[in-house]
């Protein structure tokens, strides 16, 4: 069963609308779930630097989880860099520099190109027409 929650999320002046997406048959434990969601979430700009995630307890109560499984996702990106715990404060985003950020992406990007790769393989799909699909997809992109 696929649990579908939707976090609104206060910060200064605006609402943060996160999608976190549980899927209770996946083989990726909970906690790594909401903690790769929140990391996408940071990575594509829509979380930023000093913005405060909810509280542990908040965000258990939300998504119907244990207060544990939301401590071990923020203690995991803390540890990969992403957010700060200031105890008595709250979790913040961290103040990433856009190097790492950057990389962030490039790294996503790869796994994804892999995953196409991989299934126009399976697939029988040849070298040369993969290129070409890319290129026809590539044609409306501008560097502004």
């Amino acid at each position: 069963m696929t649990t579908v929650i939707y976090c609104y999320i206060l910060f200064t002046k605006e609402v943060v609308i996160l999608d976190i997406i549980l899927n209770n048959n996946s083989m990726v434990p909970i906690y790594e779930q909401v903690a790769e969601q929140i990391k996408k979430n940071i990575i594509s700009g829509k979380l930023k630097a000093d913005d405060v995630l909810p509280s542990v307890r908040t965000l258990s109560n939300d998504l119907k989880i244990s207060a544990l499984t939301v401590k071990k996702a923020y203690d995991y990106l803390e540890e990969q860099g992403f957010v700060v715990t200031v105890h008595g404060k709250g979790t913040y985003i961290a103040r990433t520099d856009t190097a790492l950020a950057r990389e962030a992406r490039l790294r996503r990007c790869e796994t994804e190109l892999k995953k196409l790769v991989d299934f126009a393989k399976d697939t029988g799909i040849s070298k040369k027409d993969l290129i070409d699909l890319f290129e026809l997809e590539m044609e409306e992109w501008t560097d502004d």
